[in-house]
């Protein structure tokens, strides 16, 4: 990713790396817990809600290209089984590791005098800008890859009744009749022939009163 704006340094997800300095083979530790941006998951399916506690625990080490950050995020996630719908939540842990890049290196290391002139090379990589780097793309991408594309309340989830929509998981002799469709339509023709039969022999009763009356 090419340099852009200017990083501020209030922002939670931008760290300092002028302590940790450029002499190849410096450690640091860092760690930090920020609240969770908007967004931070599988939008629609599970996340971590806007605003909840994420503990980061970084390991920034300095090489000649850059300062190489391996960390791990831990959070709770939420969301809903893709079964039955039931509220789903889990506790997450993603692990992630990216090279941030010093502006005037190439990515062996090497002093160049135009950072940035191929912009193909540049989109892939993370740079830092006067000291700072900026997580929240590295930590999205990460958290998005722990997560489970279709959660479930539980692995054996039967899910919903497709008649009623009732959980199947809590009722596990829940059914219905199933009626066959070809007898189904041989049932709405007895019953309609019953029917006409009944009309037929209302109307018979029904004229041999009149014929009755007509006789008296």
């Amino acid at each position: 990713m090419a340099p852009h704006a200017r990083l501020d340094h209030r922002n939670p997800f931008v760290f300092d790396t002028h302590e940790l300095g450029r002499r190849p083979g410096a450690l640091q530790r860092l760690t930090r817990t920020i609240d969770a941006p908007e967004d931070f998951g599988i939008k629609g399916v599970i996340g971590v809600p806007q605003g909840a506690p994420v503990e980061l625990d970084l390991r920034l080490e300095s090489v000649m290209e850059g300062v190489l950050v391996t960390g791990t995020a831990r959070a709770r996630a939420e969301g809903e089984c893709v079964r039955c719908l039931e509220p789903v939540g889990q506790e997450l842990e993603a692990d992630f590791q990216e090279l941030f890049s010093y502006p005037d290196a190439d990515d062996r290391g090497r002093v160049i005098a135009e950072p940035g002139d191929d912009a193909e090379d540049d989109e892939d990589r993370f740079f830092i800008e006067d000291g700072l780097f900026d997580l929240e793309s590295v930590l999205r991408d990460a958290v998005v890859l722990a997560l489970p594309m279709q959660p479930v309340c539980q692995d054996d989830c039967a899910g919903l009744c497709s008649e009623c929509g009732a959980r199947l998981t809590d009722d596990p002799d829940h059914h219905h009749d199933a009626v066959d469709i070809r007898w189904a339509a041989l049932q709405g023709l007895a019953s309609s022939t019953r029917d006409g039969e009944k009309d037929e022999m209302s109307g018979a009763d029904a004229e041999a009163g009149v014929d009755e009356k007509q006789e008296k």
